[in-house]
């Protein structure tokens, strides 16, 4: 029975080109999970995604679909098992499957999407985690990363946040949460700081570069009102730097009620 299906995927994406198959050779999520769909059923597919993660960045939450040719005693769990034992070798897993209308795409039905950044304060570098968050030497103002954090909610042209590759429409976006955790890290005074951004959609590297501004706030080279400016300029020049791809991870993708 041919029907379509919503899987929920995780993957750390340090040892990936990001998630787009690339050129033969080149490791993508994408091309790593068709491959052991393909192993499991002999079925060649295309995998469409929520959003494209770039090299390096982490999901918890990342959404696909695809039109599988399986028979009707098929259920969810019988699919996560059936890719994951093709997927035993890589940082990558399905954890959720369902069959969803043949209208439903991963992408456009989409109505909300979590990110999540993480920085770890500490003197130490990160020897269990590095490849999972930006390792900080220095504390952080966090006061004044949230007052500037305020600038940037609600509608606005992102330019200044926005990559010069994004191949977006319009700069415009309504940022609906940019909020902050702190949480001990080490237990030796290390702090993790969990920063959580949330819309409908992102430019290309809008969140990493909003962070990345926000960091400058947090290490006292900036003030709020330059992040201000800095919106307002609309000038990519204008704004702080991207911060690194590990430390971000997506987190949840929301959907209308099917």
């Amino acid at each position: 029975m041919k029907a379509r299906w919503k899987l929920t995927i995780e993957y750390d994406g340090s040892a990936f080109c990001g998630w787009q198959r690339q050129e033969p050779g080149i490791a993508s999520v994408q091309e790593t999970i068709e491959r052991a769909i393909h192993g499991f059923c002999q079925q060649n597919v295309t995998l469409f995604v929520a959003g494209r993660t770039d090299a390096g960045v982490h999901a918890t939450g990342q959404v696909a679909h695809v039109d599988l040719d399986l028979p009707e005693k098929y259920e969810g769990y019988m699919v996560v098992k059936a890719i994951n034992a093709y997927l035993r070798d890589v940082a990558v897993a399905v954890t959720h499957a369902m069959i969803v209308p043949d209208d439903f795409h991963a992408r456009f039905s989409a109505i909300n999407k979590l990110y999540t950044y993480r920085i770890v304060c500490r003197s130490a570098p990160l020897v269990l985690e590095g490849p999972r968050a930006w390792v900080m030497h220095h504390e952080l103002d966090i006061e004044a990363m949230r007052a500037s954090a305020q600038h940037l909610l609600g509608q606005h042209d992102f330019t200044t946040f926005r990559d010069s590759d994004c191949q977006a429409k319009s700069p415009i976006k309504t940022l609906d949460r940019l909020d902050f955790e702190l949480l001990p890290y080490d237990g030796v005074g290390g702090i993790e700081i969990r920063m959580h951004a949330e819309a409908r959609s992102f430019l290309h590297h809008q969140v990493r570069n909003m962070i990345g501004t926000l960091v400058q706030v947090g290490l006292g080279r900036w003030t709020p009102a330059d992040v201000q400016d800095a919106l307002m300029a609309r000038d990519r020049t204008r704004g702080g730097q991207t911060a690194p791809a590990e430390g971000l991870c997506l987190t949840r993708v929301d959907y209308p009620p099917c």
